[in-house]
């Protein structure tokens, strides 16, 4: 069965059992509903979490799971991810792809020279999301996923076309 990274539990809140959640999902309301199913991936399993409840504070959503009633029961879940199966995910608008689509696709320049790999889809403190790649001499570089930098993705192609500009990488 194939799964799909929804976030990260990256703290507790409260004393009650709460996560605070570092989402990757443009759908937490409809991810984190009551009585929905999500899987925690802890030490090479995937655990099924009902959600019990579901809000968001400070722009971040704080997630509390059936069965995890108080800070000692979620304490040991910090830093681990979130999941979906597959057969879970929302159909997107035409021109919108799943971040665990975009993860390993190679990144091409306008010419078509190979400039690296997509490692992985970061959220900033703004509005946008930076994508974070392997270039080809083995560095790192953070392109801002926005239509400024991004030409096309390819899904077939596993490509994702990108203007450079000076600086960029």
């Amino acid at each position: 069965m194939a799964y799909i990274k929804i976030g990260k539990m990256i703290n507790t809140h409260g004393i009650h059992g709460e996560i605070k959640i570092q989402s990757c999902s443009d759908f937490d309301q409809e991810r984190y509903t009551p009585g929905n199913t999500v899987y925690l991936l802890y030490q090479g399993e995937y655990k099924p979490l009902k959600v019990k409840s579901y809000r968001v504070h400070k722009g971040f959503p704080l997630v509390a799971f059936e069965g995890l009633e108080n800070i000692n029961d979620v304490e040991i879940y910090k830093e681990c991810g979130l999941y979906v199966q597959d057969s879970q995910r929302s159909p997107l608008q035409d021109g919108r792809h799943y971040v665990s689509e975009l993860e390993g696709m190679q990144v091409i320049d306008e010419e078509g020279h190979l400039l690296g790999t997509v490692t992985s889809i970061e959220e900033t403190l703004g509005a946008n999301r930076n994508m974070r790649i392997v270039k080809t001499d083995g560095k790192e570089a953070l392109i801002p996923y926005v239509p400024a930098f991004i030409r096309n993705v390819n899904s077939e192609e596993r490509t994702i076309t990108i203007h450079v500009i000076g600086g960029l990488l």
